[in-house]
């Protein structure tokens, strides 16, 4: 899961396996896979370096 920003500057809490699509037109457009949208600040750079960071952590989990 990872926080991005609405235009309206309300942060929301999305899950990356949901996404289908970023673009830039010039705003950045989230499609998710059910067809939702989200319009938000973070540029498309942005959020894919969280999505990768966010799958990261998950995938280093470690069992102690």
């Amino acid at each position: 899961m990872i926080t991005v920003t609405r235009l309206d500057k309300r942060v929301v809490v999305i899950n990356t396996e949901l996404i289908k699509m970023i673009e830039a037109t010039p705003d950045t457009i989230i499609t998710l896979i059910n067809g939702d949208t989200l319009v938000v600040r973070e540029s498309v750079d942005e959020i894919v370096e969280r999505a990768i960071d966010y799958a990261r952590q998950i995938r280093s989990f470690q069992v102690v």
